[in-house]
């Protein structure tokens, strides 16, 4: 199940008077959680450093909570830098109950730099709170809220967090990309809290507040728009745990998982992908029969209307264009209230992201860039109702303990799954068949309008010749059937231009397109940085393309106008 994932950051010298304060904050904040969001199971995130990293892990496990420790160092260095006996003592029980993962050594610094006090120490404090920041839903930050420009320290953290400022000072080479793409999602709970250097009397209170990326105060109780964000997210767990049974016996192909692989991985990124994928196709499938049926039900309305204007004793006709109305005004308020168009698009755009953000991870990708991350180029810049995916991708993203590192032969194996070969596999494939099957469902609908154009013409012909000769019911019964043509034809156009058709044709083309021309990069070069780099390439182009499909779809609800959709 996709958890609320709480990240820490934290003083290290908190004072003595004021831990007792901040562990009932910090206790009542998981309580006020969990009994909002039953559904979503806690996560914390914590180095577990001396001071408030220690305290809210400790307060974690107390409630149940799962606690991941990425720590910025390997653990016989960590501790180094522990001043007090007992905060070590306490760090190696937590760690005997944590999931400790160590992150990685930054690109151009080695083992030995990172052994010593330095700048390049000091990085890997960075880039643990970049990654806690960055995987986390709500950063509990226990702080005075003073800037500083201590590298890697909880004001820089906080700044991150809420502004997409990274840790350290600004230099030309730095890539600006994560300031622009900054989630409104970001949610920071500040436990104000000062340090014991200070004096008692200049010592605030502890007190706690709500801050966010869209306004610039502290609020009190945690602001609508994230509440309908994480209501979100336990829908989604709560339709996962219904249809569990038939997403484990589903055996539709998707992001491999190997079933030999332990519990914890596979409950991981595959797994999410696998409801996700699951979950949009049946959601889809239930806004297929939503829509197949309002514009059959609109197609028959306006054959009835046109019938009853156009022959004589035909009355029962008009109760029968009320009762069809009537029954695409139910099932377009059906679909609408049980959410299944808004839930097929979330689902699908969520399943996509993690297909990209697993072959990512697959290949070695997500650990190349400090600060960079799937989610982090996924529907950014929209309102924080669909922050709830990236949220999702955020959690899914963390991973177990003992995940293998990538090598030549998973790297291959991504691109053979991923890209594919033409005419046999893998992505490519299935775009090559998707671009034919949407071609061949936009003729259909071409077809039916040339159809209705020149059957009214012909129409029209006729009755102009044989004005004098025809039967007043005969002339009744081809105009009759003029208008069901013409009907018949803008029901379909209408129902082509609600699932997009077009615009769907040329997503498909272009995917096909920049899949074959992967294809072809990779071909060219049996390097494995270059490979990741084409890769990389590709998922960025894949995460732009999946969103603008998104939210042109939202625009396209199932609706039911006048006398038929609209």
């Amino acid at each position: 199940m996709t958890p609320l994932v709480i990240g820490v950051t934290s003083h290290r010298d908190l004072p003595p008077a004021d831990i007792q304060a901040v562990r009932a904050v910090v206790g009542q904040l998981f309580v006020t959680l969990r009994e909002s969001w039953p559904s979503l199971p806690l996560v914390v995130l914590s180095a577990l450093a001396e001071g408030g990293d220690q305290l809210v892990a400790e307060e974690a496990l107390a409630q149940g909570a799962r606690l991941i420790a990425p720590l910025p160092l390997p653990r016989e260095l960590y501790v180094e830098d522990f001043t007090d006996a007992a905060a070590r003592t306490r760090f190696e029980a937590l760690c005997r109950q944590a999931e400790v993962m160590t992150l990685p050594v930054r690109k151009g610094h080695s083992h030995r730099e990172v052994g010593n006090p330095g700048t390049a120490r000091d990085q890997q404090y960075a880039q643990a709170g970049v990654y806690i920041a960055s995987h986390c839903h709500v950063l509990l930050a226990i702080w005075d809220g003073q800037p500083s420009d201590r590298l890697g320290g909880t004001a820089q953290i906080v700044r991150y967090h809420l502004r997409g400022t990274l840790p350290g000072p600004p230099s030309e080479d730095r890539d600006p990309h994560h300031i622009l793409v900054a989630g409104d999602e970001r949610l920071l709970y500040h436990v104000l809290c000062g340090r014991s250097d200070l004096a008692d009397d200049a010592r605030p209170g502890v007190t706690a507040s709500w801050r966010h990326a869209l306004a610039a105060t502290s609020e009190d109780h945690l602001p609508a728009p994230f509440r309908l964000m994480f209501d979100r997210m336990a829908e989604f767990n709560d339709e996962c745990t219904t249809y569990a049974d038939a997403i484990d016996a589903s055996t539709r192909p998707g992001v491999h998982a190997d079933p030999a692989a332990p519990a914890t991985a596979r409950m991981g990124i595959e797994r999410t992908f696998r409801e996700a994928d699951w979950l949009a196709m049946h959601f889809q499938h239930r806004v297929l029969l939503a829509m197949r049926t309002i514009y059959t039900l609109a197609a028959l309305m306006g054959i009835a209307f046109t019938c009853y204007a156009h022959f004589a004793a035909q009355n029962y006709l008009i109760y029968l264009f009320l009762l069809l109305f009537a029954l695409g005004t139910t099932m377009t308020a059906i679909a609408k209230r049980r959410g299944w168009h808004r839930k097929y698009l979330d689902y699908r755009a969520l399943a996509e992201g993690l297909r990209i953000q697993s072959y990512w991870r697959r290949a070695g990708i997500s650990l190349t860039r400090d600060h960079a991350f799937a989610h982090d180029d996924f529907l950014q810049r929209q309102n924080v109702e669909l922050g709830w995916i990236r949220n999702v991708m955020r959690a899914s993203g963390l991973p177990p303990s003992h995940a293998p590192p990538a090598n030549a032969a998973e790297l291959a194996g991504v691109i053979a799954e991923w890209v594919g070969e033409p005419g046999r596999s893998g992505q490519l494939y299935y775009y090559e068949r998707k671009s034919i099957e949407c071609a061949g469902l936009h003729r259909v609908t071409e077809a039916l309008g040339a159809l209705s154009l020149w059957g009214g013409v012909s129409i029209s012909v006729l009755l102009a010749v044989f004005a004098l000769r025809l039967e007043e019911d005969t002339k009744a019964g081809l105009v009759a059937v003029m208008g069901i043509l013409s009907i018949i034809a803008a029901v379909r156009q209408a129902y082509a231009y609600r699932k997009a058709d077009k615009v769907l044709l040329k997503q498909y083309r272009f995917m096909e397109r920049i899949l074959g021309t992967a294809r072809a990069a990779l071909d060219q070069t049996d390097d494995p940085a270059e490979q990741r780099s084409i890769l990389r390439a590709l998922g960025h182009a894949a995460l732009t393309e999946h969103a603008e499909w998104t939210l042109m779809q939202r625009e396209r609800q199932v609706e039911h106008g006048p006398i038929g959709p609209t």
